[in-house]
């Protein structure tokens, strides 16, 4: 896997870092949505009927995963730690409108215990995108963020892969292109000859598409 190390500018990543304001709405949600179930539980309680117990244990329940939820979010949202454990990828701008800049990004699938590289092109739209043009084919380096919510032994791919641009991390334009200059020339091209997928991989249930192995560059098969 291939990482990019750099000293992540906390200050600027939560001014503009998307992910981690996703991550915040989630925590901000699941501690509400908790609150609220913890008093609907309270109040079954007192009723004090059999059919309100049984209710009670189903609150409950709801209550301590918003909890879990909650708690967990403010670790798993640690933007260094996401920069750190992130693959480094490459992403291109493939359109803008009014409602943000949509970028176009080569992922690799696999888990570790896969036999090989899965390659996919998958889009994501931002708001922001500084230090870089809004314009096509700009390209932006990012690194993965992957969520599994199966265990880890289900499957060889990775069920969610989305991409954070090293840019919602540091203001240094140095920093960006280095990361830019780490990525392979290979990969860079491979985006560019197939901006005209970005609408159907935005179209597609999965919101990502597959690459058929035998028809990506021979650097890409192994």
């Amino acid at each position: 896997m291939r990482r990019f190390e750099f000293a992540v500018d906390r200050e600027h990543a939560r001014a503009v870092n998307e992910v981690v304001a996703d991550l915040r709405r989630l925590r901000i949600a699941a501690m509400t949505v908790a609150a609220v179930l913890w008093l609907g539980t309270a109040f079954l309680v007192w009723l004090n009927h059999p059919w309100s117990y049984l209710l009670a244990v189903a609150f409950a329940l709801g209550a301590a995963t918003s909890l879990f939820i909650g708690l967990w979010t403010p670790h798993r949202g640690r933007v260094d730690k996401l920069y750190a454990t992130g693959e480094l990828v490459p992403a291109v701008v493939s359109e803008t409108s009014k409602r943000g800049t949509i970028l176009l990004a080569l992922v690799d699938l696999a888990k570790p215990n896969a036999d090989g590289p899965r390659y996919a092109l998958i889009t994501r739209t931002v708001r922001t995108l500084p230090g870089h043009r809004a314009q096509t084919g700009e390209r932006v380096p990012a690194v993965t963020v992957r969520i599994d919510r199966a265990p880890a032994a289900v499957g060889e791919l990775w069920q969610s892969v989305s991409t954070m641009p090293i840019a919602w991390g540091t203001r240094d334009l140095n920093i960006i292109e280095n990361a830019r200059q780490s990525i392979r020339e290979v990969e860079w091209k491979l985006l560019t000859d197939n901006l005209d997928l970005a609408a159907k991989v935005r179209r597609v249930d999965a919101k990502r598409l597959l690459l058929d192995p035998q028809q990506l560059p021979e650097e890409l098969r192994r």
